[in-house]
């Protein structure tokens, strides 16, 4: 059996606001939007690789607060684990650096006005409900 690969989506959060990021590769998934993140090294722990993803791709210094529950399946051997993230104090704003073209602050009401990835709806979805539950 092959072992599974972790790849970390961050739903990073602001003022109540979730950070969406549109896909400019590849050309199968660009326009599409997503929560920014990797795959976790050999080694890395989960909440140390989002931070690490969010640094490489957005430029943004960042702390991982908690685990969203769940785990949702991607092309195998990949599985999507997501993390509430949120930035530190005087990190610059998150700008697209790899793999994005453009991001967007969506509060609650406008979390579903972009095409999300179909293997991210069902974390977009859990994040939603912990907005509309707790203030972050």
């Amino acid at each position: 059996m092959t072992e599974r690969i972790v790849v970390v989506g961050a739903a990073l959060l602001d003022a109540g606001r979730l950070l969406a990021a549109r896909r400019s590769a590849p050309p199968e998934l660009a326009g599409r939007w997503e929560l920014p993140g990797g795959k976790v090294e050999a080694g890395e722990r989960t909440e140390d690789a989002v931070v690490r993803e969010l640094r490489e791709e957005l430029g943004v210094e960042t702390e991982a607060v908690e685990r969203v529950p769940g785990e949702w399946p991607l092309k195998p051997p990949y599985v999507l684990q997501v993390w509430i993230v949120r930035l530190l104090p005087g990190s610059e704003a998150p700008r697209p650096l790899q793999d994005h073209d453009e991001l967007r602050w969506l509060n609650p009401a406008q979390l579903w006005d972009v095409p999300w990835l179909d293997q991210d709806v069902p974390a977009v979805r859990e994040v939603a409900a912990r907005l509309a539950a707790q203030a972050y």
